[in-house]
């Protein structure tokens, strides 16, 4: 659970795929996107400065302090693991610490908690969702930037249809790739006319490399040298919940895991699965492992 509920400061923009590197490029001259210089140099508006900064802070990028981190020196750096996003692994790591960091609290609740109770719903169904965690937590709810973070959420992970006014900024959406929110027009009984529906569905993810997801199982403080099966499926930033991967897709990156990792080993006793470390390797090695292979 995510130790604050923050919602807005996207400016209704969803990340663009080069946004993140001109961010990177431009802190790493020692500049602040607070300042006018940052309009300038990115050649972009005020509003899309903010939402620049509020993108990087949100995929794990920046500290609170707007300092760049070790994630962001991983994929940048003059190594050039992939400093223009081109690789598949990259969006799915980001997608991870999207969701992981809470920043954008939509993502952290949508992928860990609201898919618990349901994987095919409306847009009215999701805010009635993020509505109630909202005054279970005390926190001021305002109608309107729930409307725009839901809009933002769908525009960030669905391919735009045609005839929309903005479908070329949306087409390159960083993570619509991914293909992990459907949409589909629905017919129901109670209504008479066409209804928006949304799903987020369970899959094997044959595309996820399982580096990536032994990375996030390595990067999860929660996890010690023994983690069991279900854990890795529902528990709280668990690569079956955060990558809406079925238990078959899961136990394939395992059999891989384990097959290129000796000190890394999967039992099953009295039907408790378990999946055990030896040894921990290092996260950045294992994803430094993807990057070179």
């Amino acid at each position: 659970m995510v130790s604050k509920l923050t919602f807005s400061g996207h400016e209704s923009f969803i990340c663009k795929q080069f946004w993140l590197k001109k961010g990177y490029d431009f802190l790493k001259k020692q500049k602040s996107l607070n300042t006018n210089d940052a309009v300038v140099e990115l050649g972009v508006g005020k509003n899309m400065v903010s939402s620049i900064r509020f993108w990087l802070k949100s995929f794990g990028l920046l500290d609170e302090n707007d300092n760049l981190n070790e994630l962001a020196e991983f994929l940048f750096d003059d190594k050039c693991r992939d400093p223009f996003i081109e690789d598949f692994g990259t969006v799915w790591l980001l997608h991870y610490y999207l969701v992981k960091t809470g920043k954008a609290a939509i993502y952290n609740l949508a992928f860990n908690e609201f898919r618990k109770e349901r994987f095919e719903f409306t847009d009215n169904q999701l805010h009635n969702f993020l509505k109630r965690k909202c005054e279970a937590r005390d926190i001021n709810y305002n109608e309107n930037t729930i409307n725009s973070d839901i809009k933002v959420f769908f525009r960030s992970y669905i391919k735009p249809t045609e005839g929309k006014m903005d479908i070329e900024d949306d087409f390159s959406g960083l993570l619509i790739d991914l293909d992990l929110v459907r949409h589909s027009k629905v017919r129901t009984p109670e209504h008479n006319r066409l209804i928006d529906w949304y799903k987020i569905e369970s899959d094997e993810r044959s595309e996820l490399p399982y580096q990536v997801v032994l990375y996030t199982i390595l990067d999860n403080s929660s996890y010690g040298n023994s983690v069991s099966f279900k854990e890795l499926q529902i528990g709280n930033n668990s690569p079956g919940l955060v990558f809406a991967m079925n238990a078959e897709g899961l136990f394939n990156k395992i059999e891989q895991i384990i097959e290129n990792y000796t000190q890394i080993v999967f039992t099953e006793t009295a039907g408790n699965r378990v999946l055990q470390f030896n040894s921990k390797p290092d996260k950045w090695a294992v994803l430094n492992d993807y990057y070179t292979m």
